[in-house]
């Protein structure tokens, strides 16, 4: 048997009437009618709004499908003789790869509004949604409605201060951010970066600490000490300033190993220190260094 809709889709969906599909509905859950549609007319939505879908979630959610098939039915629009996913994208994939022949769903008339504001409420209602990509959806659906925090939560069924606490990990440098999206860094790490205006330095900390190199209190020690930091000597890498094109040939090279890079000395004299956190990043970095020489 399905399982029920979550609450804010639930309710949006009741208010839009169904497409005409020639199929019979199999159930009907919530109200809602549910067919069985040939999976080689559903098409996915380019505009979907989650773009990272992780490869060992995908995998288990296809064997989870194989064996039980599809609980939750995804959500179509009727687009000439295929229908476009509205909400439903990962489990179309797996059951693709498990070799279903057909998909539970609902089919919907929907507008173009519609389908942005399903396909955000239903993606914000997954578990498995990384921060980042939950934080970009709330901070849509926002602004799609002119919606405040407080009315936001309410709309998905989470709380305010969750909404809040999402929302902010908004505030990250990109590449922080790029780690969290990529499961290299967890949220609770990320938001404890959050502070850190020195945006070099809050890339600095979440390389520190990404990969499980450390936990989120030994990061949030660490951020403590260095925005309160015991009075001290100013030590010889705090003398030898980075001209510009230092500090430029630094964020080159971080753009080009995507790990984190450090410079020490001046224009006579230094050193450079490229760092990586597993074998896989070491193999990486020599190719990349393999192709330059070539």
């Amino acid at each position: 048997m399905a399982k029920k809709i979550g609450r804010g889709l639930s309710e949006l969906l009741a208010n839009i009437e169904d497409a005409r599909v020639s199929a019979a509905p199999v159930e009907v859950v919530d109200g809602e009618k549910i067919y069985n549609i040939d999976i080689n007319s559903v098409i996915p939505n380019p505009e979907q709004p989650r773009k990272h879908f992780g490869e060992k979630e995908q995998k288990e959610l296809e064997e989870s499908i194989r064996v039980h098939g599809i609980i939750q039915p995804l959500i179509l629009v009727k687009e000439g003789e295929y229908y476009k996913i509205v909400a439903g994208e990962r489990r179309y994939r797996a059951a693709m790869g498990a070799g279903l022949q057909t998909v539970p769903a609902i089919v919907k008339q929907l507008t173009a509004q519609n389908i942005r504001e399903i396909s955000l409420i239903e993606n914000l209602q997954r578990e498995n949604l990384n921060a980042i990509e939950e934080a970009e959806a709330l901070k849509e659906l926002a602004e799609l409605y002119n919606l405040t925090q407080e009315a936001l939560a309410a709309r998905i069924g989470k709380s305010r201060p969750s909404v809040a606490n999402t929302m902010r990990l908004l505030l990250l440098d990109d590449e922080v951010k790029s780690l969290v999206r990529t499961d290299r860094l967890s949220a609770g790490h990320a938001r404890t970066l959050i502070p850190i205006e020195n945006k070099e330095m809050q890339i600095d900390f979440a390389y520190s600490a990404c990969d499980g190199q450390m936990t989120v209190r030994e990061l949030e020690l660490k951020v403590r000490n260095y925005l309160n930091p015991p009075q001290k000597r100013m030590t010889e890498t705090e003398k030898n300033r980075l001209t510009l094109e230092m500090r430029n040939l630094v964020d080159d090279m971080k753009r080009i190993f995507s790990t984190k890079v450090r410079m020490v000395g001046n224009e006579n004299k230094g050193r450079l220190y490229i760092d990586y956190y597993t074998k896989d990043d070491l193999q990486r970095i020599y190719e990349l260094i393999d192709k330059l020489k070539q």
